[in-house]
């Protein structure tokens, strides 16, 4: 297990960096395209690296009704989407470190127990990134594997057996399809898959992430043991942070998101600070270890289109990047399950498609995954892009039963210190 060390949380910086000649502007785009796909916070990014851009093509899967792509990623009207999606299976070489997972008989099953759609507008830019209940109750559809296998559609199902239902080689597109038809029929132009020992090795390369507790964790079922307050995680102990349910809020999936929120909030900021894009070695080991840990559609095995993405979204100020969970309410047949709130997705998608200023108006209790951290207006400057002067009618504010986060808020984990 990694060891964690207290440290002050880093000053969240959005200025550029300088990259003199040719060579040093080309690795700054690399970073940038890495920014972009690492949002996520499982680390689905790393494609133009060279020659690597053979396997990344080599392993690329084809997404059923892909429209034709055009050739410039401002001709997207309304901007894009696109969905990353983090899976729990037993690789052999971390199989040991996840107990009775891979020992029981569900060892070899393939679960998408992390599932995100990332929305990138037109101008203005802004980055929504909407989170998926893993044990959402919706439908799935039919979806046809890679030996042209069709499996039949589903009434209802945990949202998270959706990539093993896509049989061979089809389950990232199977995941993409279901996103798709929950979210009405949404065009996804682009997806990306990474397992969990991919976690471990991409947080490594980063040189860990910045997480604070207010509370401590302590959790058997992951082996998460934390004290409260500030830490860097790296290798394991990220994976497990990433993992905890029952160590925070009130030990459901709703919670875990709210803390895999607060990482992925503060590695987007390490990100673009210039912590790992001012760094040439982190970011070609960065590439080098994703690349290895990489499942993409073929849509993104386009050097030119990881470039695009990353010009498009470099600027975005970090108010503008919002990540926000999808609304749902207790499932009546089963009270350990969710199912869509309909009414209020509307209103969360009505809001992105119309290219809104999201604000968040859910107030944490201890109920939920993480608090908010009040700023130290002491050491900690804002940072270092200014707020853009909106109107009310360029802001939305969503129902108070929608939580979430931006890049501009720090938040901590909320750990219950129960550890059920």
């Amino acid at each position: 297990m990694s060891e964690s060390r207290s440290r002050r949380t880093p000053v969240a910086r959005h200025g550029q960096l300088r990259t003199p000649g040719a060579t040093g502007q080309l690795l700054k785009l690399l970073g940038i395209a890495l920014a972009v796909v690492l949002v996520s916070g499982l680390g689905v990014g790393t494609f133009v690296v060279g020659g690597l851009l053979n396997t990344v093509s080599a392993n690329a899967v084809e997404l059923e009704n892909q429209k034709e792509l055009p050739p410039d990623i401002s001709a997207y009207e309304g901007g894009f989407d696109m969905l990353l999606t983090g899976v729990d299976t037993c690789e052999p070489k971390y199989a040991y470190l996840f107990g009775k997972r891979c020992t029981g008989k569900d060892a070899q099953g393939t679960l998408n127990d992390v599932n995100l759609l990332v929305h990138v507008s037109a101008e203005p830019r802004r980055v929504t990134v909407v989170s998926f209940p893993r044990d959402l109750m919706i439908p799935i559809p039919a979806c046809t594997d890679a030996n042209g296998r069709t499996s039949s559609a589903m009434s209802k199902q945990q949202l998270n057996v959706a990539y093993e239902h896509g049989g061979d080689k089809g389950g990232l597109n199977c995941v993409a399809k279901t996103i798709s038809s929950l979210v009405g029929g949404e065009d996804i132009e682009f997806a990306a898959k990474v397992t969990f020992g991919g976690v471990i090795e991409i947080t490594d390369a980063i040189g860990g992430v910045d997480v604070c507790l207010a509370n401590p964790i302590k959790d058997r079922f992951t082996g998460l043991d934390m004290a409260a307050g500030d830490h860097t995680i790296q290798g394991l102990q990220a994976l497990q942070f990433l993992r905890t349910r029952h160590g925070v809020g009130d030990g459901s999936d709703l919670g875990r998101i709210g803390n895999q929120q607060q990482y992925m909030s503060s590695l987007v900021r390490k990100l673009i600070s210039g912590q790992v894009l001012g760094n040439v070695g982190t970011m070609l080991k960065l590439a080098d270890v994703g690349l290895n840990n990489l499942e993409a559609s073929t849509s993104l095995a386009n050097p030119m289109t990881i470039a695009q993405i990353a010009l498009a979204v470099k600027d975005v100020p970090f108010q503008d990047i919002v990540f926000v969970q999808y609304p749902t309410m207790y499932d009546p047949a089963d009270p350990n399950r969710v199912i869509p709130d309909k009414r209020n997705a509307k209103i969360l998608w009505d809001a992105i498609t119309a290219n809104k200023q999201l604000q968040i108006t859910h107030e944490n209790t201890k109920n939920d995954g993480v608090v908010v951290k009040e700023p130290d207006t002491g050491t900690t400057p804002p940072p270092a892009t200014p707020t853009p002067t909106e109107t009310p009618a360029d802001v939305v504010e969503l129902p108070s039963s929608i939580t979430g986060t931006s890049a501009a808020q720090v938040t901590c984990s909320n750990g219950n210190v129960r550890g059920r």
